[in-house]
């Protein structure tokens, strides 16, 4: 593609048989890289599919930009499996990007734990805003998103147009599996969040988060008391 992929000049049949012809993974990644190099960055919670795709990137660019969304509400053992990461991984550059209040600030506009009288708000303070302005100097962003995580991410591509930050939202692990996931994991022994030992398949911030029972959906865990099961980053409307 001659030109630059970008949200304003999206076009529907190039990017369909750009889909069809990216073969895999790893052809996603590296074609990202070539086609917007120090233009594009993963925005990664750290789960499981984040250790992955972590690796994945770091195997295509050991510079890469990776930005974590630190609402100052995560687990302690989040924090933990980030200094893992930035010790494997010494030439990534891993940012911490927080919100525009703090709790105490937040608190005092809208009040007192707000997670559990309007988590939608809190989610848009303390994840979309701090993302929007992150990929205010990008072009598109890496997302570990999976078919198999949800009845919305089915119809996830490798490229995809991002209607709500208004960039290009590349999705190289799309077809894999849980078990994929933890696979690739153990045979390359990365370094993972230990809550996922303890029943937390998806891991937000300690307040919003609870384990699941055996075979439950993955992200029953998330907003429990609450008709939401996304913070917003990936909903596009």
């Amino acid at each position: 593609m001659e030109n630059k992929l970008t949200y304003d000049n999206w076009n529907d049949k190039v990017i369909d048989k750009l889909n069809n012809e990216l073969s895999d993974f790893m052809n996603v990644i590296k074609w990202a890289f070539k086609l917007y190099d120090d233009k594009i960055i993963y925005a990664c919670s750290f789960g499981a599919e984040g250790v992955v795709l972590t690796d994945l990137i770091a195997k295509v660019n050991p510079q890469a930009t990776v930005v974590f969304l630190d609402t100052n509400l995560h687990f302690k053992e989040t924090y933990s499996l980030i200094e893992n990461i930035k010790e494997k991984y010494p030439k990534l550059r891993i940012k911490l990007v927080e919100p525009s209040l703090t709790l105490e600030e937040q608190a005092a506009k809208h009040g007192d734990r707000l997670w559990e009288s309007n988590p939608n708000t809190c989610c848009s303070i303390r994840k979309i805003q701090p993302l929007q302005k992150e990929l205010s100097n990008v072009d598109a962003w890496f997302s570990g998103l999976r078919r198999e995580q949800s009845i919305d991410r089915k119809q996830t591509q490798y490229i995809n147009k991002d209607n709500k930050f208004k960039r290009i939202k590349v999705c190289p692990l799309i077809h894999w599996t849980w078990d994929d996931i933890w696979s690739y994991i153990q045979l390359n022994n990365l370094p993972y969040n230990e809550l996922h030992d303890r029943s937390y398949p998806s891991i937000g911030c300690t307040m919003c988060t609870l384990p699941v029972e055996a075979k439950a959906d993955a992200r029953s865990g998330r907003w429990s008391n609450f008709e939401k099961k996304e913070c917003g980053l990936h909903q596009t409307k």
